[in-house]
């Protein structure tokens, strides 16, 4: 009997052996391979957290004891141990499983968290509040060496270290390169450091110090900092230990036995403490292992092999990635700037041709926006790719440090709309709305590669903040020539009679099918492409109110202060009564699943766009 199928939940992990639980990790690996070979996901992380999800369910007790998984990337083994091993298949399918933790799937996902670097502020607070409701149980922040970059991880470890709460960070390293001699040093010291014996004995030392007349307080000081020279000797832990946490480790975070006695000696410690574990990323695995940056978030692809299943189509990131490489050959103001996010951003080849002009920040989208601002300031031309949902981070930013300023930085706006697979916590649904509010910006959507050149060779001419915004996956490739753009200037794509549809970004491919389909029914549109949000084109669309009934606009981004708002707000400046229709994503949080169910379940396929505008059609008046 395999077993896995002993363990549903973490108490049963309990009952067994240390051999069981070695087993039991190399079965959870096997169950995780398999899954994200089949639905994609993040897969290199979660294998190399295995036995910290064994360990800390063995000795912690949730979902009394709270444990926050930063991100999300390392969580798969606390969801197979945690009732969801039967329903782990489902894994980022529609109707399945989240790739994230997720409070709705399971009273064991303490918060839903799909950004980084959360765990730390979510985990201090749960500290706080239970001990003003004076319950004792213990609290688990589980964060990645990346997410450590982030300001907000920073700052709860700062606010930690000040209010001295009961709070257990674990650092899982997966980069830092540790010899494995002080390794295993540093790992016997922490057991010894965190055992009872030692702590009774710090304590029963520091009494006696301070019980000796007039030197006694010079004596403990004199004690502790040699303790302190000894574990930043061996340990590299002293700067959490000069914020107030209390260091442990580094420990292989493989070593089921070091890290199971570990834990259980730090249940018996008071304050905060952080235990730096160290971990590979894809163990188990050896294409993960060889190449864990592809691995970090990957397609379906074959288990035996390692290879992607579906072959690689361009996409708009790598037309953004090209080109910008191209500009820079040319024009030696253009800077890149991205959030720990170059390959997915399509900045590998203009990293490793333009290197000096290269920046990586590591995850702080915050410092990223502020600091391309200061490379602005000095006559550089900073292109700041960053996905939708990760640039919310940069709110203020973008509005005190580039708009303010009127300064000229592009941001190149990935993953913009519906994002499939990662759902909720990753679907660029707001972008549109939260940036056309700013003074001084300019925001644009191509539909295809031709229109992503042209906006991105205009912008250096605009010499303003500018945002271009473009979807995950494949990008239609245009005969059209790359052209010179004016700012808010659109342009028709097809001239009818009947209705008008204003459209922006690659939606406008639908929306041309659905005309064909209607012109075939007698139905004469027209079809603008906007191109831009931030400045509309408001002499082509008085026009097309002028001339239409009913006027539909179709956009890949929460129709509430979207697109469409900016045309209803448009018509209504102009006291223009017309029939306007808006079609967009819905004033919620988009669940997670395959696009093509997600985009026809929200009304953006050429067949749903033709079935809506013909019922507006044949609404009676």
């Amino acid at each position: 009997m395999s077993v896995i199928s002993k363990v549903n939940y973490p108490s049963d992990l309990k009952s067994l052996s240390l051999d069981e639980l070695k087993t039991l990790a190399d079965e959870i690996r096997e169950i995780i391979v398999d899954t994200v070979s089949k639905n994609g996901g993040h897969l290199a992380s979660s294998l190399g957290a295995v036995e910290l999800a064994i360990a800390i369910h063995s000795v912690f007790n949730a979902p009394e004891d709270k444990i926050i998984w930063d991100v999300g990337h390392q969580a798969y083994a606390h969801k197979i141990l945690t009732g969801r091993k039967e329903v782990f298949h489902t894994l980022r399918t529609y109707g399945g499983i989240s790739g994230f933790p997720k409070r709705e799937e399971s009273i064991y996902d303490v918060a839903t968290c799909g950004h980084s670097s959360t765990s730390i502020s979510l985990a201090l607070g749960l500290a706080c509040g239970r001990d003003l409701k004076n319950k004792d149980n213990k609290v688990v922040a589980v964060i990645g060496d990346g997410s450590l970059t982030a300001g907000l991880a920073l700052e709860g470890i700062n606010n930690a270290g000040h209010l001295d709460k009961n709070l257990i960070i674990i650092l899982n390293d997966n980069d830092m390169s540790i010899s494995e001699n002080v390794g295993a040093l540093s790992s016997y010291l922490s057991r010894i450091l965190t055992g009872q014996f030692y702590t009774r004995f710090r304590k029963d030392l520091e009494k006696l110090l301070l019980s000796i007349p007039r030197i006694g307080s010079s004596l403990l000081k004199i004690a502790k900092r040699a303790e302190e020279m000894m574990k930043s000797i061996i340990t590299p832990g002293i700067i959490f230990e000069e914020l107030g946490l209390k260091y442990v480790g580094p420990i292989n975070g493989h070593d089921l036995h070091n890290l199971i006695e570990t834990f259980k000696n730090l249940k018996n410690l008071e304050g905060p403490i952080l235990v730096h574990t160290y971990t590979k990323k894809g163990k188990g695995y050896k294409p993960a292992e060889d190449e864990a940056e592809f691995f970090h978030g990957v397609p379906p692809f074959d288990k035996e092999s390692g290879r992607v299943l579906k072959p690689k189509e361009l996409s708009f990131t790598d037309v953004f990635g090209e080109t910008l490489t191209k500009l820079a050959d040319e024009d030696e103001r253009i800077v890149a700037i991205t959030a720990a996010m170059r390959s997915g951003t399509g900045l590998k080849t203009f990293a490793d041709k333009h290197k000096n002009r290269f920046f990586d920040v590591g995850i702080a989208e915050q410092h990223a926006v502020t600091f391309s601002a200061g490379l602005a300031l000095e006559g550089f031309r900073p292109f700041v790719a960053i996905y939708s949902t990760f640039l919310q981070r940069s709110f203020d930013m973008i509005v005190h440090d580039v708009c303010l300023q009127d300064l000229p930085i592009c941001f190149a706006i990935d993953r913009a709309g519906l994002v499939g697979e990662d759902g909720p916590t990753h679907h660029g649904q707001f972008d549109l709305s939260y940036l056309r509010c700013i003074p001084n910006i300019v925001v644009s959507a191509p539909k295809d590669d031709k229109e992503l050149i042209s906006l991105m060779k205009s912008s250096l001419r605009w010499s303003k903040p500018s945002c271009i915004r473009y979807p995950r996956g494949s990008v239609i490739v245009s005969e059209e020539p790359v052209e010179d753009i004016e700012i808010g200037k659109g342009k028709f794509l097809k001239e009818g009679k009947d209705i008008a549809v204003i459209a922006i970004g690659p939606v406008l491919y639908e929306v041309l099918k659905a005309s064909e389909i209607l012109e075939k029914e007698g139905i004469d549109i027209t079809v603008f492409n906007a191109r831009f949000i931030k400045p509309l084109d408001e002499e082509n669309i008085s026009k097309i109110l002028d001339k239409h009934r009913l006027i539909v606009t179709v956009e890949e981004n929460t129709i509430v202060g979207g697109f469409g708002s900016a045309i209803l707000e448009f018509a209504s400046r102009r006291e223009i009564k017309k029939e306007i229709k808006s079609l967009g994503l819905p004033d919620k949080f988009v669940e997670q699943g395959p696009l093509n169910i997600l985009k026809e379940k929200y009304c953006l396929t050429s067949e749903k766009i033709c079935e809506y505008i013909k019922n507006q059609l044949n609404k009676p008046d």
